[in-house]
């Protein structure tokens, strides 16, 4: 492949940059094929060509047209790769709003070249606080709390087998910075679960953070005045109750947290049961109670399940959403990009009122053109010529047309010319 001296290519990283909060990351560019960029004026800017990142230009940093949070934060990372056709600048103590889509340019001359890259900005915050809250219905409401997450944490609670909690409540919000905190609760309602872990994701990052709690299997009753010997206590410390002693030690004695079923209920379904085996009927009612039961328990279960898929459908709705702000936001940078660059070949039109056809008037500045009769307009193609000609190059117009009258223009080369037609659409 052969490549003019004249021409050059931009090329940026294909893949998502990862930048760590807190800490410096470069962002580098190249030209193809290789030369020096010391005076091709490299510039980083962020969505907009006013949002300036970096700025290099007569072989110095400028500063002046820097975005206000960029200034003091950036500095070019190695002059030598100028002559080596790339250009890297270093953005330090990396924050939150730096994240998003960049774009690098390059001009020599009259030429003019850019590339688009994406900056992910990550950060890991403090490990989760794992506490019980109080009772909750019949059992534990567990609460893990942490802080200084981007972007949002992925949170999971596990069991001491590994096992997942699906079924839990989670709360966000973002601070000034833009650092996200997390609150997620979870009720634990079977106590042979021994230990509960509550774990934090970094979705760009891929670390974790954990905080396991054990749930206890008992929970705690007042006595009454004076304590016998020999019976079980629950020392809490921070725990309040009329007649603590300093130690911490209160008058609360170990009794069944989670419901447990009573011995007189035992009783209860045994004489329940040779009754009914005596009584003629008993065979129908019990396998239609069974059946019951049965229909119930697989309820739930679809019940759980339908959950889950619509849990999974949620997370891939918000994935696809954001894949598509994602992909809007990057067209968007290089529409403009297009937009910025086909204004560089700007020429000026001025109409030749001796070329213009009969039926047609050309205004004083020769900048416009109309028909002198707009409610009888001529069915020919009628057309004028511009005083300049064009023979070779780009070259870039702005238009303003009027549809009044069943009109619209178009411009034509015609031996070199620029040659605006008004036709009707009749």
């Amino acid at each position: 492949m052969s490549v003019s001296t004249e021409e050059f290519l931009v090329f940026s990283p294909s893949d998502p940059i990862v930048a760590v909060l807190g800490r410096d990351v470069t962002l580098r560019c190249r030209v193809f094929p290789t030369m020096s960029v010391e005076d091709m004026e490299p510039m980083w800017f962020r969505s907009k060509f006013s949002e300036a990142v970096f700025i290099y230009q007569n072989r110095q940093e400028q500063n002046e047209e820097q975005v206000a949070q960029y200034v003091g934060r950036t500095s070019l990372a190695r002059r030598d790769l100028l002559t080596q056709g790339e250009a890297a600048v270093r953005i330090h103590n990396v924050q939150v709003s730096y994240n998003g889509l960049y774009t690098c340019s390059f001009r020599k001359g009259s030429l003019y070249k850019e590339a688009t890259f994406e900056l992910k900005v990550a950060g890991v915050g403090s490990a989760p606080a794992v506490r019980i809250t109080g009772p909750e219905e019949d059992g534990f409401r567990v609460v893990c709390t942490a802080s200084g997450w981007f972007p949002k944490p992925q949170v999971q609670w596990r069991d001491l087998r590994g096992g997942k909690f699906l079924a839990f409540s989670e709360a966000h919000a973002q601070d000034a910075e833009g650092l996200f905190s997390v609150e997620a609760t979870l009720v634990v309602r079977d106590s042979s679960v021994g230990n509960v872990t509550c774990s934090l994701l970094n979705p760009v990052l891929g670390q974790e953070k954990a905080m396991a709690i054990f749930i206890p299997g008992q929970r705690c009753s007042q006595l009454p005045a004076g304590r016998e010997e020999g019976r079980a206590f629950l020392s809490v410390p921070g725990w309040a109750a009329p007649g603590c002693g300093p130690d911490g030690v209160c008058g609360w004695a170990a009794a069944p947290f989670f419901p447990q079923a009573s011995p007189w209920k035992l009783a209860f379904r045994v004489s329940l049961t040779v009754l009914m085996i005596l009584l003629l009927g008993a065979g129908c009612y019990t396998r239609r109670e069974h059946a019951t039961k049965l229909q119930e328990v697989a309820k739930k279960k679809r019940l759980c399940l339908d959950k889950e898929q619509d849990q999974r459908e949620q997370e891939e709705a918000r994935k696809e959403i954001g894949e598509l702000q994602a992909q809007l936001a990057w067209r968007k940078s290089v529409y403009l990009a297009a937009w910025r660059k086909a204004q560089l070949y700007a020429g000026p039109v001025t109409l030749d009122p001796g070329s213009a056809h009969s039926d047609l008037v050309i205004s004083h500045e020769k900048k416009s053109v109309a028909w002198k009769d707009c409610n009888n307009p001529s069915s020919d193609i009628c057309s004028v010529l511009s005083f300049e000609g064009i023979t070779a190059g780009r070259w870039y117009w702005e238009v303003e047309a009027s549809f009044s009258g069943a009109l619209f223009p178009y411009f034509m080369l015609m031996s070199g010319d620029v040659s605006m037609t008004v036709c009707s659409t009749a």
